[in-house]
């Protein structure tokens, strides 16, 4: 079944937390970006990969310039500024493609630690929790592709049957203009290279949520190891050292994890950051002043997948911070009072090393939290005000 993975599989199925990902990798393999390792096939596929970056990452943002240049008189204001908003955000996905396409090693690496960590859930209910994360984090790749999907759909439709491009991107070679056909033609090649661009951009969004459920099950899971710790009468002292030993080892590996793929995630989020103010703000002015029925359909489509590049992943963000304190708290209130003095020493390191929460640093200027994704949000509110001091929208009207 296509979607059988969006289910949690039974437990009877060996399933790694690196499946959460199938359905990410799946997609980055059509888009050009995981060629085969050897083979004439790969250069075949490397000849893939080129036109997906030719065509959706560089003629893109450059054939919406080319398109102001040349007919920037025959735009209306509802049409510039659908135009507008997809442009700005077109310059960003491709500064958050090239970061993730250049630092892709990172996210494979992180899947290896993954694997890791899978060793020690032999226990039925970590198992569970893994086979739940998997089908959750490919049911939010999944939530994407129809956002995404649904947005390139509908603003390819509507216009068309009005009478124009959806994009109105510069093409040397079609003028849409003459006539019915072209005018599909013409339509149908911005929907495809815009279908193209859509998908990487999804991917650059949705890699750092699904990377990040993962990482919120292990902490789960090490932390119900913790609150076991000597409380089975079974084992010798010795032993329950190891068991805390174990404890230590993984969350060295959870934050070898982290490390991994944190400068990918930092990198991307900060671009986005930096876009989704004035993106929302020029959305937003068009819904309220310019839009019809069909263009507004559009733009709140448009609207849903801006705050699902960021809102998603900032709030994983603030509850991993909450697991975070949760393993202190764990490791406190562990069986430890009449412990050996060996156990409490490499307890007490282990506490002190939990304490520092795991954050992940927007271009290492600010934390990545929904604090900081309301605030550079609120930045559309800021130019919707002044459009509407300034009148900007009736001297439009008026024009």
């Amino acid at each position: 079944m296509v979607f059988e993975l969006i289910r949690p599989a039974p437990l009877t199925e060996q399933k790694r937390s690196r499946d959460g990902c199938i359905y990410l990798y799946r997609a980055m393999k059509f888009i050009g970006w995981l060629p085969p390792k050897q083979g004439v096939l790969r250069y075949v596929y490397l000849t893939w990969t080129l036109m997906t970056f030719v065509w959706c990452t560089t003629y893109l943002p450059l054939g919406f310039l080319g398109s102001y240049m040349t007919q920037i008189k025959s735009f209306s204001p509802g049409e510039f500024l659908t135009s507008l908003q997809v442009c700005i955000n077109a310059y960003g996905s491709s500064v958050k493609v090239a970061i993730t396409y250049s630092m892709l090693w990172r996210l494979i690496k992180a899947k290896n630690i993954l694997d890791q960590l899978d060793l020690r859930c032999t226990a039925m209910e970590e198992r569970e929790k893994i086979h739940l994360v998997v089908a959750r984090s490919n049911h939010a790749f999944l939530i994407f592709t129809f956002v995404y999907c649904g947005y390139a759909g509908s603003t390819y439709l509507s216009p068309v049957l009005s009478g124009r491009p959806p994009w109105q991107l510069y093409n040397p070679f079609i003028d849409w203009h003459d006539g019915t056909l072209k005018l599909w033609v013409a339509s149908t090649l911005e929907y495809m290279v815009m279908s193209g661009a859509v998908l990487q951009d999804q991917l650059s969004d949705s890699y750092p949520l699904i990377y990040t459920l993962i990482l919120r099950a292990h902490l789960d899971m090490l932390r119900e190891r913790i609150r076991r710790l000597r409380s089975d009468e079974n084992l010798s002292e010795a032993e329950s050292y190891e068991e805390l030993v174990k404890c230590v080892m993984d969350h060295k590996l959870i934050l070898r994890y982290c490390a991994i793929i944190k400068p990918v995630i930092q990198g991307t989020i900060f671009t986005q950051f930096l876009l989704i103010g004035l993106v929302l703000g020029f959305t937003l002015i068009n819904v309220f002043f310019f839009s019809d029925i069909w263009t507004g359909i559009a733009s709140f489509m448009f609207v849903i997948t801006i705050l699902l590049q960021t809102f998603p992943f900032c709030y994983t963000c603030n509850l991993i911070m909450e697991d975070c304190e949760s393993l202190t708290h764990a490791i406190f209130q562990s069986n430890w009072v009449d412990a050996s003095r060996r156990y409490k020493t490499t307890l007490l390191y282990f506490l002190q090393n939990v304490q520092q929460p795991i954050v992940f640093i927007a271009g290492g200027i600010f934390q990545i939290s929904m604090s900081s994704n309301i605030s550079v949000a609120k930045f559309a509110f800021s130019v919707i005000t002044i459009t509407k001091q300034m009148n900007i929208a009736d001297k439009f009207k008026t024009d």
